[in-house]
This record gives structure tokens, sequence and C-alpha cells, in this order.
């Protein structure tokens, strides 16, 4: 919260509050010296103000905030969609020379991970998603971090079966053993969900990343596809939206929120099942694009209209006090900004529209079908002039 000789800050994918500390001569983590920080300086560490009381499982107690030792959090730090889609177009990708199986999902839909057929009639799940600290515990961001990588393999259809870590972490500035917390979560949450973690990769990296890379498995005549919506078919969505302006609050202001973390944290893999019994055909995962940014990449793919009922869509507790109060993301902007060409949003307001582009971490599946317990919140009908029609 904003009080004497603090400022509000958006930069970027950051939205804090800093205080402003007067620290002549202090030397900052780019090895700049500055006037003002946000760090409660000591001389062994430059350790940033203490993070309260550590999280349920976690089993070190320090004071770092880690949130504050990266310039964005969650996947709010994915570059902008608009600017990757113009990257990923400039790419010419050649059919490999005798290749070891067929590629069924590549590039061309944005689909939340890559599929080859193989031997045997399996189809192969590739995927990888690491990314900067949501939160500042670290046991719960290892899990988050984990929870969020093993989605792509649901939201496609698969059952994760082996994963490695990817780890980036600044020797010299964080202590190892956050590292080792934050590599604790990893296992526990691909245990859970019956998936091997073996090893993986680290660098030294001026800010802390995690992450998996993952392998699964799946029914190629059964994967979901962004592309195979079809006109007529509801949309549910199986978890609640404003895990990113929540996010926003906890990284400037300290104040936790277990909701986000349960919601963070709550596997894909029961919606996934449901969806594929159900006879699902399309799906995605909401994670940095938001609600908007996916499911206009699901819309285009499928060349139809999805037809959203603003009323329907389900938010954490918190969530719009977050965003009432300023706590908006960076990604989230520019989420807005790239779909609104293709979006009518004439019905709601902006505080609406924020919050339907809200950057999620690990949110849930959004499906094109119904399934029990996920509420209903709009329909795909045949393409008309926007790719989504807010109501």
């Amino acid at each position: 919260m904003s009080g004497p000789g603090s400022v509000a800050e958006a930069d970027g994918n950051r939205t804090r509050q800093r205080q402003d500390l007067p620290l002549d001569g202090f030397e900052d983590r780019a090895g700049h010296q500055t006037g003002h920080a946000s760090l409660d300086h000591d001389d062994h560490h430059g350790s940033l103000l203490p993070a309260g009381e550590p999280a349920e499982g976690s089993m070190v107690a320090m004071p770092y905030r880690l949130t504050q030792y990266a310039h964005g959090g969650g996947c709010a730090c994915k570059i902008p969609p608009g600017e990757l889609e113009d990257v990923v177009a400039a790419l010419t990708i050649a059919e490999p020379r005798a290749p070891a199986g067929e590629l069924l999902v590549g590039v061309t839909d944005g689909d939340d991970a890559a599929a080859v057929r193989i031997a045997g009639g399996t189809a192969l799940i590739a995927t990888t998603d690491f990314f900067t600290p949501v939160v500042d515990d670290a046991y719960d961001w290892g899990r988050i971090a984990a929870s969020n990588a093993l989605s792509d393999v649901y939201a496609m259809g698969g059952r994760p079966v082996v994963a490695v870590n990817l780890l980036g972490w600044p020797r010299e500035v964080l202590p190892l053993e956050l590292a080792a917390e934050t590599l604790r979560g990893g296992p526990d949450v691909c245990n859970a969900a019956g998936c091997h973690l073996a090893g993986g990769h680290s660098i030294d990296d001026p800010e802390p990343k995690y992450g998996l890379a993952v392998t699964g498995i799946a029914d190629p005549d059964r994967l979901l596809r962004n592309g195979a919506g079809r006109p007529g078919t509801p949309l549910s969505l199986t978890k609640p939206l404003g895990i990113g302006v929540l996010n926003s609050r906890h990284k400037a202001t300290g104040e936790r929120f277990p909701q986000a973390i349960d919601a963070m944290t709550t596997p894909n893999a029961e919606a996934a099942r449901a969806a594929l019994l159900a006879g699902v055909e399309c799906a995605t995962d909401i994670t940095g694009f938001g609600l908007l940014g996916h499911l206009h990449k699901l819309a285009r793919a499928s060349n139809v209209t999805a037809v959203i009922d603003s009323t329907a869509v389900a938010y954490l507790d918190g969530a719009r006090e977050a965003l009432a109060a300023g706590y908006v993301s960076g990604g989230t902007r520019r989420n807005l900004d790239w779909v609104a060409p293709h979006v009518d949003l004439s019905a709601v307001g902006e505080q609406d529209a924020l919050l339907l582009a809200d950057a999620q971490t690990s949110g849930g599946l959004l499906i094109a079908g119904e399934l029990p317990g996920a509420p209903v919140i709009g329909e795909l009908v045949p393409q008309g002039q926007y790719t989504i029609v807010v109501r």
C-alpha cells in the first residue's frame, strides 16, 4: 500500500511499491551506483526486507523476498504475444532428414506443446516452461513453476512421463540454500503427478529462474488442440482468474495470498482427464497471455468467434480489490493492447477488460465443452468480425 515516502511503480512487467530509502554509494545487482533502492542493506548478502513466516512445507526461513530480485514475475515475464509471433513467423523450419516420427503439432496454431507420432501408435509430447519468481517463498515458487510446466502436457490431453530441471541462479547474490528449496518444490509436484524428475541444467544468471522441460505421452488421435473448436460448443474454464493481479500485489507489498498459491499449485490433470472422457477435442491452458489472449489464439486457429459472458467468469477473492488498487502488470496491459483490435469489448469497462486479459501463472484449462464443476463462460459461434465478443 502507498504511504509517506513511497511511490507506486509500473515498469515493463513490474508492478511494485518502492520505499524511497537514501542509500548513498549503494551498489545494486547490476553493479550501478544508486541513490534509492527497495533493499534492506546488510553487509553480507544485501538481503531484502523479510517476507514474513515461511510457507507451510518450507524448510528454510531466510530474509529474502525473491520477487524483488527479478524485473517481472511468473508468466507475466513472457515476451509480448505480438512480438513473439513476429519472431516465430520469420523462422524457416525445414523437415528434418529421416525423422524419428511424424510431427503432429508444431508452431502453426500456437498450441501448448509439440507432439510427434512415434512407433507403437503413441504421441510424444514435448514442452518447456520456466520463469522468474512469482512469489517470495522459494518452495512455493518451485511448486508453482513445476505445476505450470506440467500443465502444458495436460492441456494437450497427455500424461507427463519425465521432466528435467531448468535453473538460473544469481549465485553471488542469493544463497544456494534458497536454490535447494526451489528445487525441492519440483519433485514434490512431479511425484504426485506420477512423473519422473531426473537431473536438469543450471546456469549462473543475474536473475533467479526455474522451470522444467517435460516429456509426455498421449493418444495421437485424442490430442486436445487449439484449432479443433467448432461452432455451437460451450466454453468452460476450470480455474478462476485473478492470479496475476494478486501476484502483482504480493510483489509490491509482500502480502501473501494463499488462494492464489492454491490455484497455481492445483494440477490440471483431473480436468484434462475429464475433458478426454467427455470427448473434448479443443482446449488450451490460461497462462501469461490471459484469458483473452489464449482464447484469441484458439478462436483464430479454429476459424470461429468466441462469445464470452463476462458475468459468468469467476475470480479469486481479492482480485477486484487488487485491480482497483492499481496492481496491474505490464504484461497484462500488453495482452490487452494486443487483442484489442480483435475483440469486441464495448459491453464492458476497462476494469473487466483488464481482468479478462490478466496474465495468469499456472492457470486453468479453457475447454471447448462442458465439464462437471467447471463454469460455462461462453460458447463458440460461426466466425464473425471479431475473434472474441465479450458481453
